[in-house]
């Protein structure tokens, strides 16, 4: 089992930057991919970033490509998300999870409970 914790949501204006935290533990951090997924109220849940075991690979959504940046910190269990120039279309619960190292997919296995970020005009 892993269990991932986010933290560092809350309420911004738009055009201003959040930091999202997750901390990891349980089985060996580096054995996972990693992503950020968000959903918004009557909205699908959509992956916004992912990064490989070692963080060598990332991936981000078309919306947020240029404004979000994930990073990793194996020696800490830590996963970040670095989010710059926020919209009001930003504004969701934004959740932490973790996937086996050898497929590289939005499928995950492990999820945080996630934090909100809201985004006001």
């Amino acid at each position: 089992q892993v269990q991932l914790v986010e933290s560092g949501g809350g309420l911004v204006q738009a055009g201003g930057s959040l930091r999202l935290s997750c901390a990891a533990s349980g089985r060996t951090f580096s054995n996972y991919n990693m992503g950020w997924f968000r959903q918004a109220p009557g909205k699908e849940r959509e992956n916004v970033a992912r990064i490989s075991w070692s963080g060598a690979i990332t991936s981000y959504a078309d919306s947020v490509k240029g404004r979000f940046t994930i990073s990793r910190d194996n020696a800490n269990n830590m996963v970040y998300l670095q989010m710059n120039s926020l919209k009001p279309e930003d504004t969701a619960v934004y959740y932490c999870a973790a996937g086996p190292k050898l497929i590289w997919s939005k499928d995950m296995d492990y999820w945080g409970k996630g934090t909100l970020v809201t985004v006001t005009t």
